[in-house]
């Protein structure tokens, strides 16, 4: 992927959409919307190719309009999920992002997927274009540790059925495009223990 940060004009409904995106995301006034759609670059992520993996250093963020996308990482020769990103989610290495650290986390595409990506040069440009930028940057930095922290709760305070239902209820979709073991990992099951958590819920 180039750095030109203009590499394609997105059609009107697109700039419409993603505009709702920034703002239900960052909150940012609507003087400052078309500035900041326009460092976003509409991608398409083949089905298999890799986002990022881990080791390198993460130069974007990118919103998904379409799509399922894998984070996960290899622990003792074995692939541990950390989520699965779709439609309406950012994907990114924060932490890679954030403070230049080599990314713990490989992203690949598990479907073909259509994304807006902002790299991190023009990202650093919106302190110069957005009104209040560092408020609205910590704002949306707090929103992912809260995401992060219910998560956290999930595992700790849920069983596995409740587990598997919450997530059936907030996602029912993945259920339908994603292979059953990369869900299992994800909410810290078995495969097996999903199967029959599935089983039981269709009976």
């Amino acid at each position: 992927m180039g750095t030109e940060l203009y590499l394609k004009l997105l059609p009107l409904c697109t700039i419409s959409a993603l505009k709702t995106y920034i703002n239900s995301y960052f909150g940012i006034d609507p003087v400052d919307v078309d500035s900041v759609a326009e460092l976003f670059v509409e991608e398409t992520i083949k089905k298999g190719d890799f986002y990022l993996r881990s080791e390198q250093i993460c130069e974007k963020m990118s919103f998904i309009e379409s799509g399922f996308v894998r984070v996960f990482t290899e622990v003792n020769d074995k692939e541990v999920t950390q989520w699965i990103g779709s439609k309406g989610q950012f994907i990114t290495d924060l932490s890679s992002f954030m403070f230049d650290q080599r990314a713990r986390w490989h992203i690949q595409a598990l479907t073909d997927c259509k994304v807006y990506t902002i790299r991190k040069a023009a990202y650093l440009q919106l302190n110069q274009q957005v009104n209040n930028w560092p408020q609205l940057e910590k704002q949306f930095i707090a929103a992912c540790f809260v995401t992060l922290e219910n998560r956290v709760f999930t595992h700790l305070a849920m069983s596995a059925e409740e587990r598997y239902r919450y997530l059936l209820e907030q996602n029912k979709e993945l259920f339908n495009q994603v292979p059953q073991q990369y869900i299992a990992s994800m909410l810290g099951m078995t495969p097996e223990t999903f199967s029959r958590i599935r089983s039981k819920m269709i009976s």
